[in-house]
């Protein structure tokens, strides 16, 4: 989990925060006007290279799916991006904070990740309106 402490970095460090490392290939899925620029333009910066849109169809690394309260099903869409994702790969669900218009009660996000069989581990604050949760892939041994 990110610590509580690392929520008041600024955009800068947003990448570092979300574990993007140079040379990853990072898909972005969800744009829309209200999406924070400068998270996007961080990540960018620091893998190097532009944000493959929705329709890539290419392996990547970290799915960045900005999600809303009104977008739909989120256990669907989560089924859905993890097509391409690597076998190490990991899906970030950056979400309007608590308050703002389209937040999402943490519960969901769970709830939509156990049913895609993913795991949810660390949250992370993205940017003033922005937060993010990190889930991944659950291995073979806890399938059980």
């Amino acid at each position: 989990m990110v610590a509580a402490g690392d929520a008041g970095k600024g955009e800068a460090d947003v990448a570092e925060r979300l574990d993007i490392e140079p040379e990853m290939v990072v898909q972005e899925i969800g744009w829309d006007e209200d999406v924070d620029d400068d998270v996007r333009a961080a990540i960018e910066e620091r893998c190097g290279s532009d944000l493959l849109d929705e329709d890539a169809d290419e392996v990547v690394d970290v799915v960045l799916l900005w999600w809303r309260e009104d977008d739909g099903d989120l256990t669907d869409t989560l089924l859905d991006v993890m097509t391409p994702l690597s076998d190490e790969g990991v899906i970030w669900v950056l979400t309007p904070k608590t308050g703002r218009d389209g937040s999402v009660d943490p519960a969901d996000i769970k709830e939509a990740a156990d049913t895609a069989n993913l795991a949810q581990t660390a949250n992370a604050a993205v940017s003033d309106g922005w937060k993010g949760t990190r889930l991944a892939l659950r291995s073979a041994k806890a399938k059980r």
